[in-house]
């Protein structure tokens, strides 16, 4: 069989454990029997990471912003454990955080849905997209350890040497300090990115943040997306009969909770983080959220929304038999094949996606499953068969 043909290669970005498993396999059976895969290779494992004093990283982020689309397996962000363990030079910064402040993206996240696995949240019938600004916030911090009693300032030094100054805290005795930026040119690449996809999709776009505590960072992104919808998109999203609203953190998690769902929901950095895992795992499995960054530019880098899956990873290395779910790496790649096609005018290309996708979800239908998702689903008993990794992607194979 002639395999389907690609112009420009994707931008490949390996990753750690039990998703580098999953990555070996889903190229193995799912794209290289069928598709001529075309790839520059970045081996972003941790150990390859610390062996280039994290330049891999790097690396791989000029080569995206190059060839215009990437996709990422699941990589470490290493703890002080990790650091033992894979004995590191140092405890390097979030893979995923890097990538994002050199492509100033836009995150966005939605479930996958598949008829069978119900959103654990009853009133929700369509699913909720996470738009996560990219750009600092913690991923960019800087910290220290305070070892005793002193003082704490904020300082700014502007192009002529004249400094202002604010007081953090009096340290009456040891604890920790932090300092987190952003640029109001990130901000509002953030507020555009959200206001299009929302037009776009032609959906609701919420954005929340806690102004009424931070004065002056928050304050300020609700400031810079009023200040880009009234001006370029209020007239857009009236046209498109949709509506944007600016509401508290809090109080748009209670909104969403209550909510029927089907809505772009524009998070901070960390807020997005920690929603989309909450979005995700409420909609089934955190195995089954697909993550794309945008940047202003027009780049793509596809990836799964979750971890390295540690502890299957640690089975796997013993010889046990593990049941990860690999749906949303199957998905980083259908999407980032997906865009490749529709960038290079390869409709073949883009079918396949789509081919790949409907054997996806049509296998978990059938009652055929990873064990995640066998724990939740609505199918009779008797219509469920849990398979191990290897065998689940065997079944995708067989029905593609």
């Amino acid at each position: 069989m002639a395999k389907i043909e690609m112009k420009t290669p994707l931008v490949e970005m390996d990753g750690d454990e039990m998703t580098r498993i999953l990555w070996a396999l889903i190229k193995e059976k799912l794209l290289l029997p069928y598709v001529d895969l075309k790839t520059e290779y970045y081996d972003l494992g941790l150990k390859h990471r610390d062996e280039t004093d994290d330049q891999v990283t790097v690396d791989s982020a000029e080569a995206t912003k190059r060839l215009g689309v990437a996709v990422k397996c699941a990589t470490i962000t290493p703890n002080a454990d990790r650091v033992k363990e894979y004995d590191l030079k140092e405890m390097w910064k979030s893979p995923n955080g890097t990538i994002r402040a050199i492509l100033d993206g836009t995150v966005f996240r939605t479930p996958v849905t598949v008829a069978g696995i119900e959103p654990c949240v009853k009133n929700w019938e369509k699913p909720i997209t996470l738009a996560r600004h990219a750009y600092g916030d913690v991923y960019k911090n800087v910290e220290m350890a305070v070892p005793g009693p002193g003082k704490a300032e904020l300082v700014y030094t502007d192009a002529q040497g004249n400094e202002t100054r604010k007081l953090i805290q009096e340290f009456r005795g040891a604890g920790v300090v932090q300092g987190v930026h952003n640029l109001d040119a990130s901000i509002e690449s953030f507020a555009r990115a959200c206001f299009q996809f929302a037009l776009d999709e032609k959906k609701e776009l919420w954005f929340g943040t806690k102004d009424t505590i931070s004065k002056t960072y928050d304050a300020r992104f609700r400031e810079i997306f009023d200040r880009v919808y009234e001006a370029d998109y209020k007239a857009k999203f009236e046209a498109a009969g949709i509506t944007y609203f600016y509401t508290l953190i809090d109080d748009a998690v209670a909104r969403i909770m209550k909510s029927r769902g089907g809505m772009i929901w524009a998070c901070k950095n960390y807020d997005g983080d920690v929603m989309s895992d909450m979005v995700s795992s409420a909609f089934g499995s955190l195995a089954m959220m697909t993550s794309v960054l945008v940047s202003p530019a027009g780049v793509y880098e596809y990836e799964a929304a979750h971890g390295t899956v540690q502890r299957h990873y640690y089975k796997h290395l013993k010889g046990e038999e593990t049941s990860t779910n690999p749906v949303a790496t199957i998905f980083a790649w259908t999407g980032a094949l997906r865009k490749r096609g529709e960038l290079d005018g390869l409709a073949e290309l883009q079918a396949f996606a789509d081919r790949l996708e409907r054997a996806t979800l049509e296998t978990i239908e059938s009652g055929v499953m990873t064990k995640d998702l066998a724990l939740i689903t609505t199918l009779p008993v008797e219509r469920v068969t849990v398979k191990n990794t290897e065998a689940f992607i065997d079944a995708i194979a067989e029905r593609l």
